[in-house]
């Protein structure tokens, strides 16, 4: 539960007029800032996107060949399963990397070398998606196009299939796996400079800063029935949708929305998060919308209000500059 960091009082003082001057300052920043985003480079994961367990093994095996990187992997293996080692589908895939079992028979590796290959054991199954994803891109190697979006295609449609048609093939469902795992990997991997402002930022601070002073409402969503009150991933949801942009609804599935800045380049309309473990951003339990200054506008707890709160406090996680495409991207059982 967060603390009472503010009073009222200072929600008074800031006033809508300070509020107001960010909204517009955030299409004059993102001026300034628009095109200024860094080079390519081998990508590295951002703070606390792969659960601090499995982060070492994503780091390492996601550099085994040219077609990944860490951040790719660990994209997949969100859209797979969201980090469930025990995730099972009807299709009868298992496990952290979904493998079926002639699959996992043919391709599954022994990556801890403790003699025994299980699917169940991310120290096999993450080695193992590593592994089946360079060997896919070695089939398909002389395929023109993007190796690494042929190797997905061949991932989800097969290695014929890519060959067959030379390219990502004409499948809605392989070229949407294309499409979302390319995406998720910009929320995984690490800036490697300034990231580009978002240009819905100040509608959803304007629908923000309406609500303030609403009574908090676990579960809320804002509908009649609840009063029009709004818990603090239901106020964020809810913000970003009347600028036309759709998230999940809970707050670790947010986080993933888009790429994420450092705190030194925060612009007003980044989604900011907090936890008790630093290391996890599945343990994520709390977010705001930042406004500038240091401060945020959120729902905090029962018994409260929505309200400025500052964002520099012990359990500060990070941030997400949420894109449309990265929302898009997201999987919605994770």
């Amino acid at each position: 539960m967060r603390k009472l960091w503010v009073g009222a009082g200072v929600a008074v003082a800031l006033g809508m007029g300070f509020v107001m001057l960010l909204v517009v300052g955030v299409y004059l920043v993102a001026g300034n800032l628009a095109g200024a985003s860094g080079a390519g480079g081998a990508k590295k994961l951002a703070k606390g996107t792969v659960p601090a367990a499995y982060q070492p093994l994503v780091q390492k095996w996601g550099n085994l060949c040219p077609a990944i990187n860490p951040a790719l992997l660990a994209a997949q293996l969100y859209q797979e399963s969201g980090f469930n080692p025990r995730a099972q589908s009807a299709a009868a895939a298992q496990g952290i990397a979904q493998f079926i079992p002639g699959t996992w028979a043919t391709h599954g590796i022994d990556g801890d070398g403790d003699g025994d290959r299980d699917v169940w054991d991310p120290a096999d199954a993450i080695p193992s998606a590593a592994s089946y994803d360079c060997s896919l891109a070695s089939y398909v190697k002389d395929v023109p196009g993007d190796p690494t979006e042929n190797m997905l295609a061949s991932y989800n449609a097969g290695a014929y299939a890519v060959i067959k048609y030379q390219g990502v093939p004409p499948y809605k469902e392989t070229q949407n796996y294309v499409r979302i795992i390319t995406t998720l990997e910009k929320s995984f991997a690490a800036p490697t400079g300034r990231v580009d402002p978002s240009e819905q930022a100040a509608g959803a601070i304007a629908y923000a800063q309406k609500k303030l002073g609403t009574p908090y409402l676990w579960g809320g969503n804002g509908t009649a029935e609840q009063g029009g009150r709004f818990d603090c991933s239901g106020l964020t949801k809810a913000a970003y949708e009347s600028v036309g942009i759709e998230l999940p609804r809970v707050a670790n599935d947010q986080y993933n929305a888009g790429p994420h800045p450092a705190r030194e380049e925060l612009l007003p309309g980044d989604l900011v998060f907090f936890s008790d473990d630093l290391t996890n951003s599945r343990a994520i339990r709390h977010v705001g919308i930042y406004v500038g200054g240091g401060y945020m506008i959120d729902a905090p707890r029962t018994g409260a209000v929505i309200r400025f709160d500052p964002i520099d406090t012990p359990d500060y996680f990070g941030a997400t500059r949420v894109t449309e495409d990265g929302a898009k991207a997201l999987p919605t059982t994770a």
